[in-house]
């Protein structure tokens, strides 16, 4: 029997974890490794399905914004 981590899965629990600390309680160097592990999270996430979703849905809500924000006409 094989047994296989998701690397993208396991990302996303060392995040909720790292996020669920105390803001006050954090330096900056583990702000700093906070942010390296989400931008990793995110390069794994992309190519997929759901990274492709999340893409959309995010354009879709800041083209929202910016036409209630008084863009273009």
């Amino acid at each position: 029997m094989v047994l296989t981590i998701n690397v993208a899965v396991l990302l996303a629990v060392v995040i909720v974890l790292r996020l669920r600390r105390r803001t006050q309680a954090r330096s900056r160097n583990d702000e700093q490794l906070t942010v390296a592990i989400v931008l990793v999270f995110g390069v794994l996430i992309a190519p997929t399905g759901f990274g492709q979703w999340i893409a959309e849905v995010v354009g879709e809500l800041a083209r929202g914004v910016s036409e209630a924000g008084g863009g273009s006409p």
